[in-house]
């Protein structure tokens, strides 16, 4: 039983799961009804609905208008009228595309409700070089000797936490200027491999270590107190889920004792890391186990059989963000592998299967870390082979012209 499981309801009972529907179709025309069918389903006869469209796949201006004739279409044949920006729906449609598949993304506005769909077809050919339309941004943070273990931004600072300290840094100009740092004492010696994780609010941050947890403040001036402690590490994909993972303290890996988002206690095999993604709706979790597979689970955890039906082999690093365009749901993933130079991907799933939503994004090293953060992208640590220094980089999902 994971210890201090109680102390947590509350932190369970703020977030919720967002629930979006995927479909997959056989071609553009019939992407196009569908969404346009959920639209008109929303909207309600004679409602005004403004549309918005943005092409960010390779097809053509003739491909394009296709589309956009048969989704206006359906939605005429569903009794919607489409009028000027500023009508009770706003609608923004967006067609980006990977190498199997283009996909058709609608947010649907009424009000304060905001709802994503996704559409899918089999694209005749691999893309031309260079025009898939989303990619991913590595941005370099910091670097430094000691390693580095997770990085956060509490209140426009950055903190970061290494094995022996955790540090406090301002912005200067385009750059980040350390201000403060404040030892961590341990009893115990960290475990080789070392792991911890950062979260933040406002100006106050928790940490996590193996055996141990902190909390501290970044104003008036950095604070930190750390005891020993067996207390669950939060696991955070994107703004849809959450989950509390018991971490093996001798080790760098979660021993499989976790709890839910709804508050149940499960068991899964042991593992490194995991992430929430959708299909169909459907939220899952995919884990990344110690013995290399990775296995998916429904939002309590339980086994789903054979889902998917087909994922390709990720190293055993993988966090899930929000993309704001593309698929809604992502997951980044590193390479298989150690001790060489590494490289991070963006996927979903489509019809029980991975596919790949960005071309892979190298770094000069293994990724020894690869947290979900500020819920659109992720921080990756890589250790340079070539200088042996540690270097943090902001990973994000970015959208072509």
């Amino acid at each position: 039983m994971i210890a201090g499981v109680n102390g947590w309801q509350a932190v369970l009972a703020a977030f919720c799961l967002v629930a979006r529907a995927a479909t997959a179709a056989d071609d553009l025309n019939g992407a196009a009804r569908e969404m346009a069918a959920k639209t008109a389903l929303l909207a309600g006869a004679g409602t005004p609905v403004s549309l918005a469209w943005h092409n960010r796949s390779s097809l053509g201006p003739a491909e394009f208008d296709q589309i956009r004739a048969a989704f206006e279409a359906a939605l005429r044949q569903g009794g919607v009228r489409v009028a000027d920006p500023g009508a009770a729906l706003e609608v923004h449609l967006t067609i980006s595309e990977n190498s199997l598949q283009y996909l058709l993304v609608e947010e649907a506005r009424k009000g304060d409700d905001r709802h994503v769909w996704m559409a899918a077809w089999k694209r005749g050919e691999a893309p031309l070089s260079g025009a898939i339309g989303i990619s991913l941004d590595r941005r370099l943070i910091w670097e430094q000797d000691e390693p580095i273990l997770d990085v956060a931004f509490p209140a426009g600072s950055m903190v970061l936490l290494a094995p022996s300290r955790i540090t406090l840094f301002a912005r200067r100009g385009d750059r980040w200027e350390a201000r403060q740092s404040v030892a961590i004492n341990r009893a115990k010696p960290m475990p080789r491999d070392p792991r911890g994780r950062l979260r933040a609010n406002g100006s106050r941050f928790q940490a996590f270590l193996p055996g141990m947890a902190c909390a501290g403040a970044t104003d008036p001036e950095l604070s930190l107190e750390c005891h020993a402690s067996d207390q669950p590490w939060v696991l955070e994909s994107g703004s849809r889920a959450l989950l509390l993972a018991n971490f093996a303290a001798a080790r760098n890996f979660f021993d499989g004792h976790v709890v839910t988002q709804s508050g149940a206690p499960k068991s899964v095999p042991p593992f490194y890391t995991a992430a929430a993604i959708e299909e169909r709706g459907e939220p899952m979790w995919l884990v990344a186990l110690v013995d290399g597979r990775v296995l998916a689970f429904d939002a309590e955890l339980n086994p789903i059989s054979g889902a998917p039906a087909s994922l390709p082999a990720w190293g055993s690093d993988i966090a899930g963000i929000d993309a704001r365009c593309g698929p809604p749901a992502q997951v980044l993933a590193t390479r298989p592998g150690e001790g060489e130079p590494d490289a991070i991907q963006s996927w979903s799933v489509v019809d029980r299967s991975a596919v790949a939503v960005t071309p892979p994004v190298n770094f000069p090293g293994p990724v020894t870390a690869l947290w979900a953060s500020s819920g659109t992208g992720a921080v990756a640590v890589a250790r340079d082979l070539a200088t042996g220094r540690y270097a943090a980089y902001a990973v994000t999902v970015v959208c072509g012209s």
